[in-house]
Parts: C-alpha cells; structure tokens; sequence
C-alpha cells in the first residue's frame, strides 16, 4: 500500500510562516501529499512550572478558528483541501519536531515573531533544523512564488 507523503508546517502567522505553507501546498502537489499546518501555543514564562499553567486569557476554540482562519487568508481553495490544522500547546521547536515523526518534511519560516529582526533564522528555525526527524526546509518571506 502506498503511503501518502505527509509534509509538516509550522504556522504562526508571521510573513514567513505564510511563505512556508504556500510553499508547502506546492510541494505536496509536487509529491501527491498532504499537508499539517501545525501551530503551537503555551503560556508565557510557564515553561519550567511543574504544575499546569492556566492562562485566563486563552480561548483555544478561539485559536483553533485562527489558525483555520490564517490556513484560508494564506491559500487559494485549490491549495486549501491539502491542509489538516492542529493546534498543540507546547513549546513550538519541541511540538514541530513532535509532528514531524514519519513525515516526508517539515517547512519552516526563516523568523517568526521574535524580536531580533537581524538575524537570520529565528530560534525555531535553528532548533527544528537540528533535531527534526525529517529534512527541514526552512522558508525566507521574500523567497519567490516559483
């Protein structure tokens, strides 16, 4: 039985994370795969907290519709069916390369919302190319289309 490619996104809604997922529809059309848009979230400065962090502020329904949202203001209907949406709380490095197990790839955006504008990757892009399963392409905003 053929196993279909699986091909893995990070989506933050930043300018790259969007490049990513365009280029990463084109690519499962390439390969006759499908796509999981994968976004993380966790509660600031909880990281190392034992206990669970409850953040009153989130409303994870709320984000799952975002990042629904982000996935059809970013792609055309034709490109669109290809995309599976999860949501994951978590750290985004460890949740992207979590997903990435079995997948084909993982496409990252070369920087996302941190504050360092002049580097050129951000901390997710390094660490996901260190310890991904899969390759990693990692996506610059200003890359073009084709």
């Amino acid at each position: 039985m053929d196993r279909v490619p699986r091909i893995v996104v990070g989506v933050d809604g930043s300018p790259s994370s969007r490049a990513a997922l365009r280029w990463a529809v084109r690519y499962a059309g390439l390969v006759g795969g499908r796509v999981e848009a994968v976004s993380a979230w966790e509660v600031p400065g909880m990281a190392s907290w034992s206990a669970p962090a409850v953040d009153t502020d989130f409303d994870e329904g709320e984000a799952e519709r975002g990042l629904v949202d982000e996935v059809r203001a970013v792609l055309s209907e034709d490109g669109g069916s290809l995309v599976r949406e999860r949501l994951v709380r978590g750290n985004a490095a460890e949740v992207l390369v979590d997903a990435a197990q079995g997948a084909e790839m993982l496409v990252v955006g070369s920087r996302g919302h941190g504050s360092f504008r002049r580097a050129l990757l951000g901390s997710v892009s390094q660490q996901v190319a260190h310890h991904a399963p899969c390759p990693v392409t990692i996506i610059r905003p200003d890359m073009p289309a084709e």
